[in-house]
């Protein structure tokens, strides 16, 4: 399937898309592709906000916010790595018996699942701003990441 549809089944079926993802075989440009994945959808996600910091501050141009943020969401990429060694290490003491890249694996895919709630918050942030609103959206994008990698995690363990 395309990474689009497998975006939306994932949500209905998140081991057996795993699974999918895991019977390809070790890939790591597929891997690392997951990971781009996500990061150019944050990244993007961050233009509302960028543009609307920029107009409240009376700036000509959104451009040197949004390069920063490109740079801080590129700087994000080894804490990833770090976090999906950190994932299968509690999967091992646990007793798991997956690997280390299916530990990549469950949290890249966790994290290009979780994109378009990323956008969304974007949006929030840059046509609402702070707030309730979204307050309310970042804590179901965190809650929706954290059920996903717990879930796919759980999976890529099972071995």
């Amino acid at each position: 399937m395309s990474v689009s549809t497998d975006l939306v089944a994932t949500w209905r079926r998140p081991r057996e898309i795993l699974r999918q993802h895991l019977a390809r075989g070790r890939s790591e440009p597929f891997a690392f592709s997951l990971l781009l994945v996500f990061l150019v959808l944050a990244f993007v996600g961050q233009w509302p906000a960028a543009a609307r910091d920029a107009f409240i501050a009376n700036e000509p141009s959104a451009a040197p916010r949004i390069l920063a943020r490109a740079l801080a969401v590129l700087a994000t990429i080894p804490l990833w790595y770090g976090l999906a060694a950190l994932g299968r290490l509690v999967g091992k003491a646990m007793g798991g018996q997956g690997t280390w890249y299916s530990a990549r694996i469950a949290l890249f895919w966790a994290l290009a699942v979780i994109g378009p709630l990323m956008l969304l918050q974007g949006l929030v942030a840059g046509m609402i701003g702070p707030g309730p609103a979204l307050t309310l959206v970042s804590v179901l994008t965190g809650a929706a990441f954290l059920w996903l990698w717990a879930t796919l995690l759980h999976e890529a363990e099972r071995g």
